[in-house]
């Protein structure tokens, strides 16, 4: 019996909550025992909350894995846009599955044994795409509509301190303010404006009063006190448009103890102010109160210790080998009022996480450790021979790819003059010039040599990747040549830029210290297909 792959996935909360997956699964194990495939549990996969515009998500990722491992003879789906509303991402995932030897198979979905099926595959792909984008513009356009004219409703619910009013057939949706909550709200803002008390200071003291929270977890994180400070409809003025969707452009601290994974799903970053549309909703505090949290938050932010005029050689740098948390800067003072400083890890603080700690890392000394990694750096570049190796390999392989570009300018053409027989063919079959019979017999041939052509413009568009790099790690070679002797005498902003050229980070544990190198290549265009050159050196 072949054995099958079952990939689901709803992109909303509501969709979740409607079971929408459940239904799904039901159905493609009902329709895999029809058809004769083995589907084994671990074998069912369910994407929940993820768009089908993103290509990157945990269960298609597997499913491809396992196509590509030969473990799998088909995928069972619910449709085509369940597998991507967009279509070039169709595209590839089916011409991914079929070079690996996969089956897809589609519950109300026609299977795509010939071109004309093929070809309305495609066209199911391209309609749902469309259709996907005129839905999303007529939903951003409306609401921005509704937000101008003051409708409450386009906010999506109220923050804490309010509760949210249903609209009825008589009422529009408002905020009506919780004097529960708009209590906390108001001794919040009174602690951080009067008192002066730290985002950290508030979110411990609500957590340890047992303040509930809006969804009672018990715990106030320092984010849920900052995001309040900054909301202003505590002022009476809610705010539609705030942010927008965008790609995530670091690895944050808890994203680094999970392994540094960035999140598929992006992140929303914050529009310009005068972008946002001001509803009116009551208050809970002054527009003086506000004002004044604004004016400290942006003191704060530029003071923070991320600003300091102290700089540190491995600020940012490092990273805890027990928890993968990082580690900041911090100090003790003698008796004799002389400040000593230590690195000290983030997920060692046990007062970060309600009195547990994440790990038992010791705190290190900042001079012992910039030291040790500074002397390894400069041990490095007074003696780079492993760097030159690389040079030296790969300006040997460069000398054998210089065809490569006039190389891929021909398949390329080739490629163009096989479309157009394609289209052709399509012409004179609508025009009545030729059978579906000839159509059949010729069309996939013309598919076969594409798809062969395509493999080869593949190879060659990662030889021509490699070949930029090639030249690009000549850099290394010239900037330790310019450094010469000079590396002793440099000042701390100089040595920084070098570190951050030559090191990717530095990895510190209570026995062992891991730098992690990485030769100074310029950045890559297709950073999907770049590679990193590293060399570890460890100190132990």
């Amino acid at each position: 019996m072949k054995t099958a792959a079952i990939y689901t996935r709803v992109s909303s909360d509501q969709q979740k909550d409607k079971k929408t997956i459940g239904s799904q699964v039901d159905e493609l194990l009902h329709f895999a025992q029809e058809q004769g495939y083995l589907v084994p549990e671990e074998y069912i996969f369910r994407d929940e909350g993820y768009s089908g515009a993103i290509l990157v998500r945990p269960g298609l990722e597997r499913v491809r894995d396992l196509s590509a491992e030969g473990q799998i003879q088909a995928v069972l789906i619910y449709s085509p846009d369940r597998l991507s509303r967009n279509y070039a991402y169709q595209v590839v995932l089916m011409d991914e599955f079929a070079s690996c030897g996969t089956e897809v198979l589609f519950i109300n979905s026609p299977k795509a044994d010939t071109p004309e099926e093929a070809l309305l595959l495609q066209f199911q792909g391209m309609i749902a795409e469309y259709e996907r984008a005129i839905i999303k513009e007529r939903s951003r356009r409306g609401k921005r509509f509704k937000a101008k004219s003051g409708v409450v409703s386009v906010l999506c619910g109220a923050p804490y301190g309010y509760n949210y009013i249903k609209k009825t057939d008589d009422t529009s949706a408002y905020y009506e303010i919780n004097e529960q909550e708009a209590s906390v709200v108001r001794e919040m803002f009174r602690m951080y404006t009067e008192d002066f008390c730290g985002i950290g200071t508030v979110a411990r003291k609500f957590t340890s009063e047992k303040i509930p929270t809006r969804k009672n977890i018990g715990k106030w994180e320092r984010s849920v006190i900052w995001a309040m400070l900054r909301n202003p409809a505590y002022c009476g003025k809610a705010c539609y448009g705030k942010t927008e969707h965008a790609e995530r452009q670091r690895i944050t601290k808890p994203l680094r103890a999970q392994g540094g994974f960035v999140a598929q799903s992006g992140c929303n970053r914050e529009k310009p102010r005068e972008e946002w549309i001001e509803i009116a909703v009551p208050a809970i505090i002054s527009q003086e109160t506000f004002d004044i949290a604004q004016e400290r938050l942006k003191n704060n932010k530029l003071h923070s210790q991320r600003n300091t005029k102290v700089e540190t050689l491995l600020q940012g740098m490092m990273v805890c080998s027990e928890c993968g948390y990082s580690l900041y800067r911090t100090h003790t003072t003698t008796s004799a009022k002389k400040k000593i400083y230590y690195y000290r890890c983030f997920g060692s603080d046990a007062y970060r996480f309600e009195g547990v700690r994440k790990c038992n890392c010791k705190p290190i000394r900042q001079d012992y450790l910039d030291n040790i990694v500074w002397q390894q750096l400069v041990a490095l570049l007074e003696e780079p021979k492993l760097i030159q190796r690389e040079v030296e390999k790969r300006v040997e392989e460069t000398k054998k790819a210089s065809p490569v570009i006039k190389q891929k300018e021909i398949i390329v053409k080739q490629r163009t003059k096989l479309l157009q027989s394609m289209d052709k063919l399509l012409d004179a079959y609508q025009e009545g010039l030729i059978t579906i019979v000839q159509l059949r017999k010729r069309m996939p041939d013309l598919q076969k040599r594409i798809n062969t052509i395509d493999k080869e413009l593949e190879s060659l568009k990662n030889h021509e990747l490699a070949l930029d790099q090639r030249l690009q790690l000549l850099d290394a070679e010239s900037f330790t040549s310019q450094l010469g002797l000079n590396v002793k005498q440099l000042d701390i902003k100089e040595k920084k830029k070098i570190l951050r050229l030559l090191v990717k980070e530095v990895v510190v544990g209570d026995d062992i210290i891991d730098i992690k190198h990485s030769i100074p290549l310029k950045e890559a265009k297709n950073e999907k297909n770049s590679k990193s050159y590293q060399l570890c050196t460890r100190s132990n």
